[in-house]
This record gives C-alpha cells, structure tokens and sequence, in this order.
C-alpha cells in the first residue's frame, strides 16, 4: 500500500523526478510517527491513512515555500495536525462502547451493532515501526504508551485543539511555541489547553500504563499468557477462561454498543465459546503496544476464517478488559493471515515483547 503522493497525483508537472526524489528523501523517515500522529488524533487506522496521503500531499505542494525555519519533523506534524483538525470537524468523535453507556447484562450483548464509524479501531504499531521509547527529548510519553487503547480512547474525548496540543506538547516533545504556532494560538493559550487536557486524560487512563504492565511481568510470562488465552478458547474451556480475568474485567465487542463487566456476566456473553471444540483458532499479533490475538472460525470446509482482533489489556497477570474488534478487513495490516489449515495449532506468532 502506497502512503504517500505519487507524482502524477499532485496535479504538477511530472518532468521534475529531482524534486521527487528530494521530497522522498526528507519525508522517507517520518512517515511511521506521522502516521501514528494521525491515528491518535482520529482513533482510527483508515482514517489515518487518509489523513496521512493528505498530509504527504500537501507537503510536497508547499515544498518549494518551505524554508528551513523550523525542522522538516515539525513541519511535517504541523501540516498533519491540520490536516486531522479538518477531519474531525466533518465527522463524529471515535469511542469504545464502554464510553457509550452503561455495561449490559451478559445474555443482551451483541444486539445493537452501530456503524463502524463509531468506533476506535486498532492500530498495528510493529507493522509500521513505532518502536519503543519517546519521540522527542521533551516528551512525557512514550511512542507505545501513547497508542495503548486507552490513552487513544481518552484523547477522543477532548475538544480537537485540546487533543493536539496534549498530543503535540507530551507525545511528539514539541515547545509551547511550536505547539502555539501549530495551532494559531497564544503561548498562554496553548498551555491552557494542555492544562485541560491532562486533567482529563488523567481520570480516563489507568494509573499504571500497559507498557509497564508488560515490562514488570516480561517476555516469557506474556508468552505464557498468550498460549494460555488461545489454548483455552481453543478446547471451549470456559473455566479456564474465567480465571485469566479480574474480578471486574470488562468485555466489549464493537461494532456492537453493548459491553458487560464481571466474571459472571462475562460468563453469559458471546465471548465464551459455543459448540464442540476444535472451532477456533487464535495467532498472536500486537496492536496498539498491547497483547492481541487473531481469531479464527471453522468453516465447513475445515479451514479457519477470521472473525476478530482480540486486544488485551492486562492488570498484573489477568486480563482487566477484553476488546474484541470484529472488522477483519485490516488483518493483513497486523499481519495476520487470511486464513487458517485445520493443523492443530497454539498462537502461531510467539513474539509478545
């Protein structure tokens, strides 16, 4: 897949290949953060792709105006940032169902799907590269902390500025003044929304991140977990399942509105597996720095269908909430295959780290 402007798409003479190749050069490097800049802002995959040709198209039309007052990586984030302000303003915000209403009873899940539009969807963070550590040295957070679902989930609920100045200012490192300048405000007025946007992604995160989660308990424990988690899909042992949760664990399926929260009510959902076993498969994958899995169905054929990204969230060694993404269409995108043989099999990709 293509991430950025051909050429002939710009509407510009083509007889300029310098040019072109100049362009490709100082934005080669950035396109992974700023595709990652894009997602945080819209809390979708698709929407970030879009923003992101958009961001590479306007670039290479403002090239020639650019004159090294800044850096090419701010530049660049300046550009995306409008170009992602524009979007929100055309459609509505992204959530998960647990910031849509009320948890349900178990037994009512999975009966009023809503359009996908809705909802955040995940984000493949190794297939793009968004490595560990922080993208700047003035940065708060670290590139995978600010993907995890629900730092992405809290950001939707910011007014647009507030979103890209927190976004600007603690994840990409920018200054005040940069951030000001990004956004056509005053210093004093940048730092204000940053004020806000802190105070509310505050009450919406857990207190500790899932990269230090995934940090404390280390590669072999997580690989453990995973293996457990497909092992005990795969033979429908619903005990098994039940005891990997907390106490309190949550399960949401979007595009469905409906979530639930506890064992019991876990329990009665759609997510314990119905019917004789063997009839599904999981591979292991990443999404959003988290634990995720691939799940696949048994056809009458007896190979495996995709039918939803599992995205983990763990609290310790459990798994606090549960988000069962059921769009497959962008499984090539986690690298996920498109279908499964009826081997037997546990997670297929083991590299949880």
């Amino acid at each position: 897949m293509t991430l950025g402007p051909n050429i002939e798409d710009t509407g510009l003479p083509s007889e300029a290949p310098d040019r072109e190749s100049v362009f490709h050069d100082l934005v080669e490097g950035h396109r992974a953060d700023l595709h990652a800049h894009c997602y945080r802002m819209l809390g979708s995959l698709h929407d970030a792709d879009d923003a992101l040709q958009d961001t590479l198209l306007r670039a290479w039309r403002s090239l020639p105006r650019f004159r090294g007052e800044s850096s090419m990586r701010t530049w660049l984030h300046r550009i995306a940032t409008n170009v992602c302000l524009d979007a929100i303003a055309k459609r509505p915000k992204r959530v998960l169902p647990i910031d849509y209403g009320p948890p349900t009873a178990g037994e009512d899940h999975g009966r009023s799907p809503l359009p996908g539009s809705r909802w955040i969807e995940p984000f493949p963070d190794e297939v793009v590269g968004v490595t560990d550590g922080k993208t700047a040295p003035d940065a708060r957070l670290e590139r995978r902390e600010a993907l995890e679902l629900a730092f992405a989930a809290a950001l939707q609920h910011l007014p647009p500025r507030q979103r890209a100045t927190l976004i600007l200012r603690d994840v990409l490192g920018f200054s005040a003044k940069e951030a000001a300048e990004s956004l056509g405000v005053t210093v004093p007025a940048a730092n204000g929304a940053l004020r806000r946007a802190r105070a509310t992604v505050a009450e919406r995160v857990p207190e500790q991140t899932q990269q230090a989660t995934l940090r404390e308990l280390g590669d072999r424990k997580l690989r453990e977990i995973v293996e457990r988690f497909a092992d005990s899909f795969e033979r429908g042992d619903i005990d098994a399942i039940l005891a990997m949760l907390t106490d309190d664990a949550s399960f949401a399926m979007p595009p469905f509105r409906e979530w639930c929260r506890g064992r019991d009510e876990i329990a009665k959902s759609w997510l314990m597996p119905e019917g004789p076993a063997p009839r599904l498969r999981y591979v292991a994958a990443r999404a959003n720095g988290q634990l995720a899995l691939g799940a696949y169905a048994i056809r009458p054929d007896g190979t495996y269908e995709p039918i939803a990204l599992d995205v983990l969230t763990l609290r310790g060694d459990l798994i606090a909430d549960m988000t069962v993404f059921r769009d497959t269409s962008s499984f090539p995108r986690f690298e996920l295959p498109e279908r499964l043989s009826d081997a037997p099999t546990g997670p297929r990709r083991g590299d949880t780290g």
